[in-house]
């Protein structure tokens, strides 16, 4: 259902709220994608939901990118399929992903014109014209907080508007579905918020997002599920508490700092416990919290003064290294 803005000049983000309804925004089934030698994907899947925000995490190199162009139509696959609100579509099938709005990580902006003029050309882009591509602009200009800069040059916006004027002009025509590939890359913490907002406000009209991000706080604050990919595959997907349980269940995570370097033949048993150890720091998991009385008597045994300890509950970033054995950025 399209919504007009309303006589006191208030817009909302045009998306009915028959997208909160059960069955599947997106389907994607044993995609495959090489290029030339390298493989991108090897049989991902993964469902997004009416309605739901799905974070797709993965280290550099895992297949983010590659998937989300792919469901956009910018990359063919080999073989596999995607399907969008319930219909097949294939890399050609312009028609079909008209529903989709999609927010690249880089900035794809015209440098020398202005916020409004840009948004236009998108939106002439995105098949809009008339009253619609007016109405559009304007909805655009406010839901990015940029209606007192239409008439300035983009390239005199600091970094957080283009993010935020990049991400209006990927949904001038109000899709049901949105794709955000790290929108918040290269962002101050203020303008991070803004964007949080923003996002906030889609899922307040029961928008169906992908979002891809580097950060697990983002996850956590903004994502209903999540999707681990790595090598070309999704390894795992469900809630947070699902992927705990599933993975580190009621483990504790113990940091420990000593004040010199750890001995080679201490830090071979650290590790052989699934440990890791880095100069002074170890960092092992713990299937019960008393665990570290015994620790604590091995690191006074090898005569090392402890300098910090912190015990930490089961967090996103844990079930990530759990899954892929690299931490989020690696």
């Amino acid at each position: 259902m399209v919504t007009e803005p309303n006589r006191t000049g208030e817009q909302s983000l045009t998306i009915g709220t028959q997208m909160a309804e059960t069955g599947s925004a997106i389907a994607v089934a044993d995609l495959h994608k090489h290029f030339g030698r390298q493989a991108a994907l090897e049989g991902a899947s993964l469902t997004l939901r009416r309605g739901e925000t799905l974070g797709l995490l993965g280290p550099n190199g895992a297949g983010k990118s590659t998937l989300v162009r792919t469901i956009v139509g910018r990359v063919r696959p080999d073989r596999g399929t995607v399907e969008i609100l319930g219909s097949q579509v294939t890399s050609a099938d312009e028609a079909s992903r008209d529903q989709l709005g999609w927010i690249p990580q880089e900035i794809a902006l015209y440098p020398l014109l202005s916020a409004e003029q840009n948004l236009t050309t998108f939106g002439r882009y995105q098949g809009l014209d008339g009253e619609a591509l007016t109405d559009g602009v304007d909805w655009a200009l406010e839901w990015a907080g940029l209606r007192e800069r239409r008439a300035d040059r983009t390239n005199t916006l600091s970094g957080g508007m283009k993010r935020r004027l990049n991400m209006a002009a990927g949904v001038m025509h109000r899709p049901k579905i949105i794709l955000m590939d790290e929108p918040t890359v290269g962002v101050d913490p203020q303008s991070r918020e803004k964007i949080y907002s923003m996002i906030e406000q889609m899922k307040s009209d029961a928008v169906s997002i992908i979002y891809t991000t580097h950060y697990m706080e983002e996850a956590e604050r903004l994502c209903d599920r999540i999707a681990v990919i790595d090598h070309g595959r999704i390894i795992d997907q469900g809630t947070r508490d699902e992927l705990i349980g599933r993975t580190v269940g009621s483990k504790r995570t113990a940091r420990i700092e000593c004040s010199e370097d750890i001995p080679a033949n201490f830090s071979s048993r650290i590790e052989s416990k699934g440990g890791r150890v880095s100069g002074r720091v170890i960092e092992i998991t713990l299937d019960d919290p008393r665990e570290i009385e015994g620790l604590f008597e091995e690191l006074n045994q090898q005569q090392l003064k402890l300098l910090d300890v912190a015990v930490r509950a089961p967090t996103l970033e844990s079930v990530f290294l759990h899954l892929t054995g690299r931490e989020l950025r690696e």
